[in-house]
């Protein structure tokens, strides 16, 4: 439990809690989104920042009114000693500075990728679960609006026990243009966009059983990694047949929907669809019913991204509640643990061209 959680009101003798005061590591774009998402959920209160070059953070500090800033991540931790840290840099940032939040026992955030090799992200985990202090990855696909329609009615049985499905993202867009950084990692494809895929799989259909993937890399010497992928899963208790979809290759479509993510799911009673511009249709022997789950629109968010960044609100809200100990978060260190074994498991499968099992998990 964080220390001071809650204090009681003298006029009504209740319990009411008060926010808590948290610090953000590094202090680029994503931060800023992250930031302005915790300031719509509420309850918090942002009260240092940490930088390694000093300047970005003091810009953003007075920008965003944050009254501590910080080179020095333990100097940090030790003089503020904040509830919680929301850790949002770069995937080099994140052992190092997750870590150091374990040894500190303060409860910590990290962005995706939790990190670069299946060995970090286990260490990660480990360090956290030996001090007994909470670590959350910051996963926000699952918290979309018309993935969480699927995931609701999915949950319900609608359709019954799926026996296909297929989750599609797919795009021309130019990712590179705005993010070059992305240009020079080896592994791209499904470090960046197959870990959010790959979770959502997981929430909506149980964990894998088996795993295929091929890959391409089409648009080198200009970029170096894996760019185009597609994966077929085993999973859960019933063996669901599961392709995921996942390309940036520049190619033109009909229909360019970046960045939504398109779904079909088959199940012996009907069907769902997850359409362009976030039409959730549910076909059954009865006749089909559509409903539009659109996302609200903040004055923050790109509104070419605003799907994604939108999604960020939800989520930061499961994890509020966790740190208060009113439930167990959905996106856990240990639960993304398995989303990242998927994503080294597709790079292995694809360099032999051989199926991966898994051992039997228990479907949740």
């Amino acid at each position: 439990m964080l220390r001071a959680m809650s204090r009681r009101s003298p006029s009504t003798g209740r319990k009411s809690l008060r926010p808590l005061r948290f610090a953000i590591f590094g202090a680029g774009f994503w931060a800023r989104c992250q930031l302005a998402a915790w300031r719509e959920v509420g309850g918090v209160e942002c009260v240092a920042l940490y930088n390694r070059t000093r300047a970005r953070a003091e810009a953003m500090a007075q920008e965003h009114g944050i009254p501590a800033v910080y080179d020095d991540a333990a100097q940090l931790l030790e003089e503020v000693r904040p509830d919680f840290v929301d850790n949002i840099t770069e995937v080099g940032g994140h052992k190092p500075l997750s870590i150091l939040c374990a040894k500190h026992r303060i409860p910590c955030i990290c962005q995706k990728p939790m990190a670069a090799s299946l060995a970090d992200a286990r260490a990660m985990v480990a360090a956290f679960r030996r001090s007994k202090t909470p670590l959350f990855v910051h996963e926000n696909w699952r918290w979309q609006a018309p993935m969480r329609a699927l995931l609701e009615a999915l949950r319900s049985g609608v359709i019954g026990t799926p026996f296909r499905a297929r989750l599609t993202m797919i795009s021309g867009f130019d990712l590179w243009a705005n993010q070059p950084a992305l240009a020079h990692l080896e592994q791209f494809i499904l470090t960046d966009l197959g870990t959010h895929l790959l979770d959502t799989a997981r929430a909506c259909f149980g964990e894998a059983r088996s795993l295929y993937c091929q890959l391409h890399r089409t648009l080198r010497p200009a970029i170096q990694g894996d760019n185009v992928a597609t994966l077929l899963m085993s999973m859960g208790a019933a063996g669901t047949s599961v392709t995921v979809e996942l390309g940036y290759a520049r190619t033109p479509l009909e229909r360019e929907c970046f960045p939504q993510t398109l779904a079909l799911v088959e199940g012996p009673l009907g069907s769902l669809e997850v359409g362009p511009d976030y039409w959730v249709r549910l076909t059954t022997r009865q006749g089909t019913l559509a409903r539009r789950h659109a996302h609200p629109r903040f004055p923050w968010a790109d509104p070419r991204s605003d799907v994604a960044q939108a999604s960020m609100v939800p989520c930061l809200r499961d994890l509020l509640g966790a740190l208060r100990g009113e439930h167990v978060a959905e996106t856990t260190g240990t639960d993304n643990l398995k989303t990242l074994e998927l994503v080294h498991a597709a790079y292995a499968s694809a360099r032999r061209d051989r199926v991966v099992h898994f051992p039997t998990r228990p479907t949740p």
